[in-house]
């Protein structure tokens, strides 16, 4: 019975060394490949999903933000986002630096009481994965969770 104590963790390291080696090589991606990844996805893009309110019982209301582009500023973890806010009667468009952080090669915007002009101070932390955005989000305080698709923006040829 001892024998078979000692194989069997020898054995798994056999099957499983190989894959754990061939998975971390795979997922090799210098830190440049994936800010030029992250300008290109985010250059005409359409946020479009729904925000809820905390304690609210209203159904999620629908919500819509347009990044016409992103930039990096600086070695920080700055952003700079060319976008179109549309917030209660508001429809703005301005550059906004943002905070993102980065999981691994997953952008999350991590902004604290952000002062965004014509519209106020906000804070929100949301993960963008592949063509999927969720997150939370506060404005003094009202806050909530919001979540959606992220979608290239169909402009017609002219």
């Amino acid at each position: 019975m001892k024998s078979l104590n000692l194989i069997l963790p020898f054995g798994l390291i056999l099957l499983c060394g190989p894959f754990t080696w061939v998975y971390a090589v795979e997922k090799t991606v210098s830190k440049e490949d994936i800010f030029q990844k992250f300008e290109t996805d985010m250059q005409g893009v359409r946020f479009s999903g729904f925000f809820t309110i905390d304690g609210s019982e209203l159904p999620p209301t629908k919500e819509t933000y347009e990044v016409h582009r992103v930039q990096k500023l600086g070695e920080e973890d700055l952003w700079v986002f060319t976008a179109r806010i549309k917030y209660g009667k508001q429809d703005i468009t301005l550059p906004i630096p943002l905070p993102v952080k980065w999981v691994g090669h997953i952008p999350v915007i991590a902004m604290e009481n952000l002062p965004i002009p014509g519209l106020g101070t906000f804070s929100a932390h949301v993960v963008m994965d592949g063509n999927k955005y969720a997150g939370t989000w506060a404005h003094g305080k009202l806050g909530g969770h919001l979540y959606g698709t992220i979608d290239k923006i169909n402009h017609p040829r002219e």
